[in-house]
Protein backbone atom coordinates (compact mmCIF):
# COMPACT_ATOMS: atom_id res chain seq x y z
CA UNK A 1 0.00 0.00 0.00
CA UNK A 2 1.28 3.56 -0.22
CA UNK A 3 3.21 5.37 2.34
CA UNK A 4 3.37 8.88 0.94
CA UNK A 5 5.32 10.40 3.93
CA UNK A 6 6.26 13.73 1.67
CA UNK A 7 4.97 16.80 2.06
CA UNK A 8 4.10 18.86 -1.25
CA UNK A 9 6.06 22.43 -1.51
CA UNK A 10 3.56 25.26 -0.21
CA UNK A 11 1.14 26.27 -2.80
CA UNK A 12 0.44 30.34 -3.13
CA UNK A 13 -3.01 29.73 -1.68
CA UNK A 14 -3.79 32.70 1.09
CA UNK A 15 -4.09 31.46 4.13
CA UNK A 16 -7.67 32.00 5.81
CA UNK A 17 -8.22 35.01 7.68
CA UNK A 18 -9.01 34.27 11.59
CA UNK A 19 -10.88 36.60 14.05
CA UNK A 20 -8.19 36.88 16.41
CA UNK A 21 -4.14 36.76 15.57
CA UNK A 22 -3.16 33.89 15.84
CA UNK A 23 -1.28 32.49 18.35
CA UNK A 24 2.17 34.23 18.10
CA UNK A 25 4.30 31.02 18.42
CA UNK A 26 8.04 32.69 17.31
CA UNK A 27 8.74 32.58 13.60
CA UNK A 28 5.79 31.77 12.56
CA UNK A 29 5.28 32.87 9.15
CA UNK A 30 1.85 32.30 7.79
CA UNK A 31 -1.67 32.76 9.82
CA UNK A 32 -1.97 29.14 10.60
CA UNK A 33 -5.08 28.75 12.98
CA UNK A 34 -4.42 26.07 15.77
CA UNK A 35 -7.65 24.15 16.66
CA UNK A 36 -7.46 22.47 20.15
CA UNK A 37 -10.75 19.13 20.00
CA UNK A 38 -11.04 18.80 23.91
CA UNK A 39 -13.03 17.52 26.49
CA UNK A 40 -12.87 16.94 30.14
CA UNK A 41 -14.31 13.68 29.92
CA UNK A 42 -13.09 10.22 27.84
CA UNK A 43 -15.47 8.28 24.94
CA UNK A 44 -17.35 11.32 24.06
CA UNK A 45 -16.09 11.40 20.59
CA UNK A 46 -13.30 13.79 20.07
CA UNK A 47 -11.28 11.63 17.41
CA UNK A 48 -13.99 11.30 15.53
CA UNK A 49 -14.76 15.17 15.68
CA UNK A 50 -10.94 15.76 15.07
CA UNK A 51 -11.11 13.47 12.33
CA UNK A 52 -14.24 14.83 10.65
CA UNK A 53 -13.21 18.30 11.27
CA UNK A 54 -9.85 17.63 9.50
CA UNK A 55 -11.50 16.41 6.40
CA UNK A 56 -14.47 18.70 6.09
CA UNK A 57 -11.50 21.51 5.98
CA UNK A 58 -9.58 19.64 3.34
CA UNK A 59 -12.74 19.43 1.01
CA UNK A 60 -12.76 23.13 1.73
CA UNK A 61 -9.40 23.24 -0.33
CA UNK A 62 -7.53 23.77 2.95
CA UNK A 63 -4.01 22.15 3.73
CA UNK A 64 -4.63 20.73 7.25
CA UNK A 65 -2.44 18.67 9.74
CA UNK A 66 -4.26 16.44 12.35
CA UNK A 67 -2.06 15.44 15.26
CA UNK A 68 -2.96 12.92 17.78
CA UNK A 69 -1.75 14.03 21.11
CA UNK A 70 -2.83 10.80 22.90
CA UNK A 71 0.50 9.36 23.27
CA UNK A 72 0.15 5.54 24.29
CA UNK A 73 -3.79 5.25 23.25
CA UNK A 74 -3.44 6.20 19.59
CA UNK A 75 -6.86 6.50 17.66
CA UNK A 76 -6.76 8.78 14.99
CA UNK A 77 -4.78 6.92 12.37
CA UNK A 78 -7.46 3.53 12.96
CA UNK A 79 -10.02 6.67 12.13
CA UNK A 80 -8.20 7.94 9.07
CA UNK A 81 -7.91 4.88 7.76
CA UNK A 82 -3.90 4.95 7.59
CA UNK A 83 -2.96 2.97 10.81
CA UNK A 84 -1.35 0.60 8.65
CA UNK A 85 1.50 3.33 7.47
CA UNK A 86 2.58 4.66 10.48
CA UNK A 87 6.28 4.52 10.61
CA UNK A 88 7.37 7.35 12.40
CA UNK A 89 5.36 9.34 14.88
CA UNK A 90 4.43 12.51 16.57
CA UNK A 91 7.24 11.94 19.83
CA UNK A 92 9.80 10.27 17.46
CA UNK A 93 9.68 14.24 15.57
CA UNK A 94 9.60 15.22 18.95
CA UNK A 95 12.64 13.49 20.24
CA UNK A 96 14.38 14.18 16.68
CA UNK A 97 15.05 10.93 15.79
CA UNK A 98 12.69 11.48 12.09
CA UNK A 99 11.89 14.44 10.87
CA UNK A 100 8.45 15.74 10.60
CA UNK A 101 8.35 14.82 6.63
CA UNK A 102 8.97 11.37 7.42
CA UNK A 103 6.46 11.02 9.95
CA UNK A 104 3.47 13.20 8.25
CA UNK A 105 1.10 10.43 6.60
CA UNK A 106 -0.54 11.98 3.69
CA UNK A 107 -4.59 11.18 3.14
CA UNK A 108 -5.42 9.05 0.45
CA UNK A 109 -8.30 10.87 -0.33
CA UNK A 110 -7.62 14.17 0.34
CA UNK A 111 -4.30 15.69 -1.52
CA UNK A 112 -3.86 18.57 1.47
CA UNK A 113 -4.48 16.30 4.54
CA UNK A 114 -1.63 15.17 6.49
CA UNK A 115 -2.00 12.95 9.61
CA UNK A 116 0.74 12.42 12.43
CA UNK A 117 0.14 10.08 14.81
CA UNK A 118 0.54 9.30 18.56
CA UNK A 119 2.71 7.34 19.56
CA UNK A 120 1.90 3.94 21.43
CA UNK A 121 5.18 2.91 23.05
CA UNK A 122 5.58 6.05 25.06
CA UNK A 123 3.87 7.72 27.73
CA UNK A 124 2.54 11.18 28.39
CA UNK A 125 5.94 12.53 29.47
CA UNK A 126 7.62 11.78 26.14
CA UNK A 127 5.94 15.45 24.83
CA UNK A 128 7.16 18.29 25.72
CA UNK A 129 6.73 22.11 25.55
CA UNK A 130 9.39 23.09 23.14
CA UNK A 131 9.19 19.93 20.94
CA UNK A 132 5.08 20.88 20.63
CA UNK A 133 6.56 24.51 19.51
CA UNK A 134 8.35 22.83 17.27
CA UNK A 135 6.45 21.07 15.15
CA UNK A 136 3.58 23.75 15.32
CA UNK A 137 5.82 25.99 13.91
CA UNK A 138 7.12 24.06 10.90
CA UNK A 139 4.06 22.88 10.13
CA UNK A 140 3.38 26.96 10.05
CA UNK A 141 6.43 27.65 7.94
CA UNK A 142 5.30 24.75 5.31
CA UNK A 143 2.09 26.61 4.71
CA UNK A 144 -0.29 24.92 6.45
CA UNK A 145 -3.97 26.49 7.03
CA UNK A 146 -4.96 24.66 9.49
CA UNK A 147 -3.25 22.47 12.40
CA UNK A 148 -5.67 20.11 14.17
CA UNK A 149 -4.78 18.81 17.76
CA UNK A 150 -6.93 16.13 18.86
CA UNK A 151 -6.29 15.93 22.26
CA UNK A 152 -6.81 13.43 25.46
CA UNK A 153 -9.38 13.73 27.62
CA UNK A 154 -8.97 15.39 31.27
CA UNK A 155 -6.47 17.72 32.52
CA UNK A 156 -2.75 15.54 32.08
CA UNK A 157 0.15 16.81 30.59
CA UNK A 158 -1.03 15.40 26.93
CA UNK A 159 -4.17 17.58 27.35
CA UNK A 160 -2.73 20.81 28.37
CA UNK A 161 0.28 20.70 25.47
CA UNK A 162 -2.86 20.08 23.11
CA UNK A 163 -5.08 23.14 24.19
CA UNK A 164 -1.26 25.35 25.45
CA UNK A 165 -0.77 26.99 22.21
CA UNK A 166 -4.68 26.71 20.51
CA UNK A 167 -6.32 29.68 18.96
CA UNK A 168 -9.67 27.68 18.91
CA UNK A 169 -10.92 24.92 20.94
CA UNK A 170 -13.89 22.96 20.04
CA UNK A 171 -14.84 21.42 23.48
CA UNK A 172 -16.83 17.72 22.53
CA UNK A 173 -19.54 17.45 25.23
CA UNK A 174 -22.44 14.55 25.34
CA UNK A 175 -25.52 16.12 26.61
CA UNK A 176 -25.33 14.57 30.33
CA UNK A 177 -24.25 15.72 33.60
CA UNK A 178 -20.67 14.42 34.31
CA UNK A 179 -19.52 15.39 30.57
CA UNK A 180 -20.91 18.86 30.82
CA UNK A 181 -19.45 19.16 34.26
CA UNK A 182 -16.17 17.91 33.08
CA UNK A 183 -16.35 20.29 30.32
CA UNK A 184 -16.75 23.60 32.47
CA UNK A 185 -12.94 22.72 34.07
CA UNK A 186 -11.75 22.95 30.73
CA UNK A 187 -13.19 26.20 29.39
CA UNK A 188 -11.18 27.31 32.82
CA UNK A 189 -8.29 25.81 31.75
CA UNK A 190 -8.60 27.90 28.18
CA UNK A 191 -9.54 30.83 29.63
CA UNK A 192 -6.47 30.71 31.89
CA UNK A 193 -3.38 28.00 31.27
CA UNK A 194 -2.77 28.77 27.38
CA UNK A 195 0.05 30.82 25.69
CA UNK A 196 -2.91 33.69 24.54
CA UNK A 197 -3.85 33.54 28.02
CA UNK A 198 0.05 34.61 28.99
CA UNK A 199 0.48 37.07 26.95
CA UNK A 200 -2.55 38.50 27.39
CA UNK A 201 -4.20 38.02 23.71
CA UNK A 202 -7.40 37.17 24.80
CA UNK A 203 -8.67 33.98 25.56
CA UNK A 204 -8.84 31.21 23.06
CA UNK A 205 -12.41 31.21 20.98
CA UNK A 206 -14.36 28.63 22.29
CA UNK A 207 -17.35 26.50 20.40
CA UNK A 208 -19.22 23.98 21.86
CA UNK A 209 -20.12 20.38 19.99
CA UNK A 210 -22.77 18.24 21.80
CA UNK A 211 -22.40 14.51 20.32
CA UNK A 212 -24.80 11.29 20.61
CA UNK A 213 -27.80 13.57 20.84
CA UNK A 214 -31.04 11.80 21.24
CA UNK A 215 -34.06 14.33 20.38
CA UNK A 216 -36.42 11.53 21.57
CA UNK A 217 -34.39 11.13 24.94
CA UNK A 218 -34.40 14.90 25.48
CA UNK A 219 -38.19 15.02 24.94
CA UNK A 220 -38.70 12.94 27.09
CA UNK A 221 -36.62 14.33 30.19
CA UNK A 222 -33.61 11.83 30.00
CA UNK A 223 -31.13 13.80 28.42
CA UNK A 224 -29.99 17.52 28.51
CA UNK A 225 -31.17 19.55 25.68
CA UNK A 226 -28.83 22.20 23.70
CA UNK A 227 -30.33 25.17 25.39
CA UNK A 228 -29.47 23.24 28.78
CA UNK A 229 -26.02 23.12 28.25
CA UNK A 230 -25.62 25.80 26.58
CA UNK A 231 -26.84 27.30 29.48
CA UNK A 232 -24.49 26.08 31.85
CA UNK A 233 -21.32 26.41 30.01
CA UNK A 234 -21.93 29.73 28.61
CA UNK A 235 -20.62 28.82 24.72
CA UNK A 236 -22.15 28.98 21.28
CA UNK A 237 -23.08 25.54 19.92
CA UNK A 238 -20.86 24.95 16.88
CA UNK A 239 -22.94 21.98 16.22
CA UNK A 240 -25.03 19.01 17.61
CA UNK A 241 -24.34 15.25 16.28
CA UNK A 242 -26.82 12.93 16.52
CA UNK A 243 -26.78 9.52 17.90
CA UNK A 244 -26.53 7.49 14.68
CA UNK A 245 -25.30 3.73 13.86
CA UNK A 246 -23.27 5.24 10.87
CA UNK A 247 -20.38 6.59 13.54
CA UNK A 248 -19.05 2.98 14.41
CA UNK A 249 -19.82 1.66 11.45
CA UNK A 250 -17.40 4.57 10.00
CA UNK A 251 -14.65 4.41 12.31
CA UNK A 252 -14.70 0.38 11.71
CA UNK A 253 -14.29 0.59 8.70
CA UNK A 254 -11.12 3.54 8.88
CA UNK A 255 -13.42 6.08 6.89
CA UNK A 256 -14.19 9.86 9.06
CA UNK A 257 -18.01 10.17 9.37
CA UNK A 258 -18.21 13.10 7.59
CA UNK A 259 -17.74 11.09 4.41
CA UNK A 260 -20.79 9.08 4.75
CA UNK A 261 -22.81 11.86 3.30
CA UNK A 262 -26.25 9.55 3.63
CA UNK A 263 -25.41 9.31 7.74
CA UNK A 264 -27.21 12.21 9.73
CA UNK A 265 -24.06 12.39 12.02
CA UNK A 266 -22.24 12.88 8.61
CA UNK A 267 -24.18 15.66 7.60
CA UNK A 268 -23.95 17.34 11.39
CA UNK A 269 -20.29 17.78 11.18
CA UNK A 270 -20.73 19.00 8.18
CA UNK A 271 -22.77 21.49 9.12
CA UNK A 272 -20.26 22.22 11.65
CA UNK A 273 -17.71 22.61 9.82
CA UNK A 274 -19.45 24.93 7.39
CA UNK A 275 -20.36 27.59 10.59
CA UNK A 276 -16.68 26.88 11.64
CA UNK A 277 -15.48 28.73 8.16
CA UNK A 278 -18.46 31.33 8.48
CA UNK A 279 -20.97 29.87 6.64
CA UNK A 280 -24.28 30.35 7.87
CA UNK A 281 -26.58 27.33 8.78
CA UNK A 282 -29.55 26.08 10.11
CA UNK A 283 -29.22 23.47 13.10
CA UNK A 284 -30.62 20.53 12.44
CA UNK A 285 -31.73 17.19 14.03
CA UNK A 286 -32.60 18.88 17.26
CA UNK A 287 -36.41 17.68 16.87
CA UNK A 288 -38.10 14.04 17.85
CA UNK A 289 -39.78 12.71 15.23
CA UNK A 290 -43.12 12.13 15.40
CA UNK A 291 -44.79 8.94 16.00
CA UNK A 292 -47.50 7.96 13.36
CA UNK A 293 -50.85 6.88 14.73
CA UNK A 294 -50.18 3.32 14.84
CA UNK A 295 -47.02 3.55 16.16
CA UNK A 296 -48.51 5.71 19.31
CA UNK A 297 -51.76 3.32 19.44
CA UNK A 298 -48.99 -0.28 19.87
CA UNK A 299 -45.90 1.86 21.77
CA UNK A 300 -43.07 1.28 19.00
Amino acid sequence: MENEQIIPAPTDTPAPSVPDSPTPIPGRTSLTEIIVVTSGKGGVGKTTTSASLAVGLARRGKKVAVIDFDVGLRNLDLIMGCERRVVYDFVNVIHEECTLRQALIKDKRHETLYVLAASQTRDKDALSKEGVERVLKELSEDGFDYIVCDSPAGIEKGASLAMYFADRAIVVVNPEVSSVRDSDRILGLLASKTRRAELGNGPVEQHLLLTRYNPDRVAGGDMMGVDDVKEILGIEVLGVIPESPGVLTASNAGVPVILDDSSPAGQAYDDAVARLSGETRPMRFLDAQKKGFLARIFGS
